[in-house]
């Protein structure tokens, strides 16, 4: 059953490059039924990416709107029902609407209007939707909220903030290569599939995933040097996180979670969308959650990148240029040869850099 969730995860990463920490957060969530936020300029394929999520499971209701500063109650929850109210009952019906979705997608979910938001937010919270004085429990597995912008601190906005419990920034691809590859692109591989009922036995066994006390007190230093660094998210989203750590270990098919699931935390522990902050977090997470050799491999990530988007901004008539570049990537791959070479990562990393390699030696350009 595991497979179909890495299918899943596979299929949605072939189709949108340079959005796979993104989609894991996005199936993360949806697992641990828990809440995502997109924050990316129009274009970056938010909204297609959460269609076609929702496209992989069968019986699913999948509610999508985007919100304006003039959107009614109505548009969300539902209008109100005119045969109820010849019974002087004042009742929506939601059928079709956000109270009975399993996957929901706000667009501009910020501008959000105060005759919408207390509503959202109990609905968010409690997966409880008040109607006609009843409390109605909703089937809502994950909201996925999108901006085009980050909020405002005096836009009264925290409480819808606080929420998400997964927070991405999204941007435009970046490799010249991969943005090639994103308008070449046809898709022919068959949709993998899932049924709501096994979206519901995922979540039930994550549940039921372990937590050490080694990782509870990992969480506790993390806390701590957070704390040092001035960065304080609230004592609900460290509660909120445990699901994510307990989502991820179900989706790798283990019982147990381990330091590396705390990974996910990087989109989570930051408070203010501030670049330094976010930097603070991230860098916190990854001291505790990787072991030596893996983080080598990810300061490697970071130099080939950069490698990558200096190669492609390269003069060809600039020789002394070129061969300093030839001679950088040569550098690069002497260290991923030291490392162990069943790593998909360095493999992978290995093999673009011999083939940037072959490139510039072919273009006469590091000779």
């Amino acid at each position: 059953m595991i497979n179909k969730i890495k299918a899943i995860r596979d299929y949605l990463c072939s189709m949108y490059v340079e959005r796979e920490e993104v989609i894991n957060g996005l199936m993360t969530a949806l697992v641990a039924k828990q809440h995502v936020l997109l924050v990316g300029t129009p274009g970056t394929a938010k909204s297609a990416i959460i269609a076609d999520l929702a496209r992989c499971v069968t019986g699913i209701e999948h509610f999508e709107w985007l919100l304006t500063k003039f959107s009614t109650p109505e548009e969300l929850f539902g209008p109100i029902s005119l045969k109820a109210l010849s019974e002087d009952v004042y009742k929506r019906n939601t059928k079709g609407k956000l109270p009975e979705a399993h996957i929901a997608f706000l667009d501009e979910i910020f501008k959000a209007n105060s005759a919408i938001l207390n509503s959202l937010l109990t609905l968010v919270n409690e997966r409880l939707f008040h109607n006609n004085g009843s409390a109605v429990a909703s089937p809502l597995s994950s909201l996925i909220g999108a901006s085009n912008e980050w909020p405002q601190e005096d836009e009264g906005l925290e409480a819808l903030f606080d929420r998400f419990v997964l927070r991405y920034e999204i941007e435009s691809i970046a490799d010249g290569q991969n943005f090639l590859s994103m308008l070449k692109s046809e898709y022919h591989v068959e949709r993998p599939k899932i049924s709501l009922d096994e979206l519901a036995s995922w979540q039930m066994h994550c549940e039921m995933v372990n937590i050490p006390d080694d990782i509870y007190d990992v969480l506790l230093e993390i806390r701590d040097r957070l704390k040092n660094e001035g960065v304080k998210p609230s004592d609900r989203r460290f509660r909120q996180s445990l699901s994510l750590l307990m989502a991820s270990a179900t989706i790798d098919g283990r019982t147990e979670v381990i330091r590396r699931d705390l990974l996910i935390l990087s989109n989570s522990f930051w408070v203010n969308p501030e670049k330094a902050e976010i930097n603070i977090v991230n860098d916190i997470i990854k001291d505790v959650a990787l072991d030596p050799i893996e983080k080598q491999v990810d300061a490697l990530k970071t130099t080939v990148r950069d490698l990558i988007d200096q190669i492609e901004m390269l003069d060809t008539n600039d020789r002394n240029k070129a061969i300093e570049m030839t001679s950088k990537v040569g550098k690069v791959l002497k260290e991923l040869k030291e490392l162990p070479q069943e790593n998909e990562d360095v493999i992978s990393m290995s093999q673009l850099m011999e083939k940037k390699q072959k490139e510039l030696i072919e273009a006469n350009l590091g000779i």
